[in-house]
């Protein structure tokens, strides 16, 4: 599994007026709500960050994206929240992380 939200996302290239290339990422949609089969859920203590909850439930700090993808969150820091449970989706489980 990447720890990259983007590496399935494919690029295309914009051309400027000015004849230059400019090369960018494709738009990444999140994942329907009941795509992400659940392993858990978790309560978020104060103080903790989501890249903690992503090391501890599924064994990489990078993954926090996957959280943020399971939880329907824009950014994974969203998740933060004290005593908010969140959903701990199963590894390899779902359409946007193969």
């Amino acid at each position: 599994m990447s720890a990259s939200r983007y590496a399935t996302v494919g690029q295309s290239v914009w051309i400027a007026p000015d004849g230059r290339q400019v090369p960018y990422l494709m738009r990444r949609l999140l994942p329907a709500a009941d795509t992400l089969p659940t392993a858990s859920y978790y309560t978020v203590q104060p103080g903790q960050r989501v890249d903690n909850v992503a090391a501890a439930t599924l064994g990489d700090a990078t993954l926090s994206w996957l959280l943020a993808d399971a939880n329907l969150a824009l950014r994974p820091t969203d998740l933060a929240v004290p005593d908010s449970i969140i959903q701990i989706p199963q590894a390899g489980g779902g359409t946007s992380f193969a």
